[in-house]
């Protein structure tokens, strides 16, 4: 099959013009239909996730194909494990991921947005209003919002010496999640680990670093920070000691093992002398490379391959506590942790190569024969473990995303420590900012912007509705409220205390995180409002 789509022609003029192929078995939606389709399909997706949003947003369980079962309110997550058909609703997914990956936070308001965006434009199409004049006003409207945000954040101080208002607004970002039982434990977790591993004078933070570890079992009370690394294997004998103080370590990605003569002949051993004279060889190879390893002045050895029982025994006898099948990602995690290098041959071990520790010990849980090994004070105290527990899997699935979110928020404001209210305050800010903007513009642009200042209004309402309270005399009194007292701290109090200040709650978001929300989504909308045909095969998906 030719790979063009169609055949070429010549008119009576010797124009070309293409004939395109399969056209009865294509479907084909056009102009208004199509970005009418579009903004039914996007607005399907934000409205399965709006309930999710905010501090008594609701769960979602997904079941996989396979039986998996997922229970999470993380937008990004509900997004990327729904089984989407329509093109459109793909393009959503994708913009809940890009927020997940460039800020962490924010997933879902992100996807609400969007939908209430294009619930706003189908609106103005009926009216008559091209989709490109819509799409233009909604761009300038959204740097009118953008600009508004700079106007109204506040900086913040993000002091090492001094965490609670960073524990603060992790608590705020945890809040929405699972793990709110125990949740100041969490958000001081969450920032020690950013911390520790934060350049402050860079303003940096390097992720590679921040390792998440879980174990099934326990409550999750007992998770914890380790300021080293933890490895999911045991010392390779149990007798060896469960606990080292002072370890120089030797890590090596070479089999600890004899050498096996590695040639295409055939080895004929024919006698119990031959044997011998072999097993010989090979304890005296194996002996060797104890030794090479013991005289570089090492005390663990960590090997990223296996070695045999006997080799287990040999090294037990010759009392060098060693483990086997390390991970790649965990050897690489441990030279940086202990300051040493990886070796790839036994002849290149010197004692610069070592890394240094000041603490390795065997962890047991309960009853089970569940172990797994700690390294701590460590060279390189920068590479911190959140070790995590709960009852059970999904419950510890979900209390990893939630603290990736924390983590993600307070590295957001290392990075940039301006920040904005929560709770919808922001947006009702913007949403005020951009209508009267509207009142002085006399082009057709001020429709779309008008329909802007009603989108962002989406977020508080969605927040009030969740919280049980009545969206529209809320967000009427918020609007009314922030006008009056000039006060863009004001939001929705979805905790129902009486308060609707959210400077007093602590309810902040970062200025990068929100003003991505707002440039995400319309960059989204932008494309959605331009598309206007859809060709597909028709099979009954569309």
């Amino acid at each position: 099959m030719n790979a063009f789509p169609g055949t070429f022609a010549f008119d009576e003029y010797g124009r070309p013009f293409i004939i395109l192929r399969d056209q009865e078995s294509q479907k084909r939606i056009t102009g208004t239909d199509a970005i009418k389709t579009h903004i039914m399909a996007a607005r399907q997706i934000a409205s399965t996730v709006k309930t999710s949003l905010g501090p008594k947003g609701l769960d979602k369980i997904m079941v996989s194909s396979d039986g998996d079962v997922t229970v999470t309110n993380d937008g990004a997550t509900i997004m990327k494990l729904m089984e989407v058909e329509h093109e459109i609703a793909k393009l959503m997914v994708q913009l809940s991921q890009s927020q997940d990956d460039e800020i962490g936070d924010g997933t879902t308001g992100v996807v609400v947005l969007a939908g209430a965006l294009l619930e706003q434009a189908e609106g103005l199409i009926d009216r008559g209003i091209h989709p490109i004049r819509i799409a233009d006003g909604f761009e300038l409207a959204a740097q009118c919002a953008i600009k508004q945000l700079d106007a109204i954040a506040e900086p913040f101080p993000v002091d090492p010496n001094n965490k609670e208002p960073l524990i603060q607004i992790a608590m705020t970002t945890l809040g929405s999640k699972i793990v709110n039982k125990c949740h100041r434990q969490m958000a001081e977790m969450a920032v020690d680990a950013v911390l520790n591993v934060a350049d402050i004078e860079k303003k940096d933070v390097n992720f590679e670093l921040i390792k998440i570890e879980t174990k099934v079992g326990g409550r999750m009370e007992d998770s914890m920070l380790v300021k080293g690394v933890i490895v999911d294997k045991t010392l390779s004998h149990s007798q060896m000691p469960k606990e080292l103080r002072n370890v120089k370590l030797a890590i090596l990605t070479c089999p600890f093992e004899p050498p096996k003569p590695k040639t295409k002949h055939k080895l004929d051993v024919t006698s119990a002398e031959d044997y011998r004279a072999l097993r010989e060889y090979e304890q005296e190879k194996f002996t060797q490379m104890v030794k090479q390893v013991k005289d570089a002045g090492a005390t663990l050895a960590i090997c990223q391959w296996g070695f045999d029982d006997e080799a287990n025994h040999l090294l037990l006898q010759q009392e060098l506590p060693a483990v086997r099948w390390v991970g790649g990602p965990e050897i690489e995690l441990i030279a940086i942790a202990t300051g040493g290098r990886i070796v790839p041959r036994f002849e290149e071990l010197t004692p610069e190569k070592l890394g240094s520790a000041g603490l390795v010990r065997e962890m047991a849980f309960g009853t089970s024969k569940d172990k797994m090994l700690v390294i701590e004070e460590c060279k390189n105290s920068k590479a911190v473990t959140i070790f995590l527990r709960g009852g059970n899997a999904m419950i510890i699935a979900e209390a990893k995303r939630s603290i990736h979110d924390a983590i993600c928020v307070v590295r957001s404001l290392v990075k940039d420590s301006r920040i904005v209210y929560g709770g919808g305050a922001a947006e009702i800010s913007c949403s005020l900012a951009v209508a009267k903007e509207a009142d002085q513009l006399s082009t057709l642009e001020q429709y779309a912007f008008r329909a802007f200042s009603v989108a962002l209004e989406s977020i508080p309402l969605a927040l009030a509705e969740n919280s049980g309270l009545h969206p529209i005399e809320t967000l009427s009194e918020l609007k009314a409220s922030q006008v009056a007292e000039k006060k863009p701290s004001l939001g929705v109090d979805c905790m129902l205390t009486g308060d609707s200040d959210m400077k007093s709650h602590n309810v902040v978001e970062s200025l990068n995180s929100k003003k991505q929300q707002i440039l995400l989504s319309t960059q989204l909308v932008k494309m959605i409002l331009k598309i206007d045909d859809v060709r597909s095969k028709n099979d009954g998906s569309m």
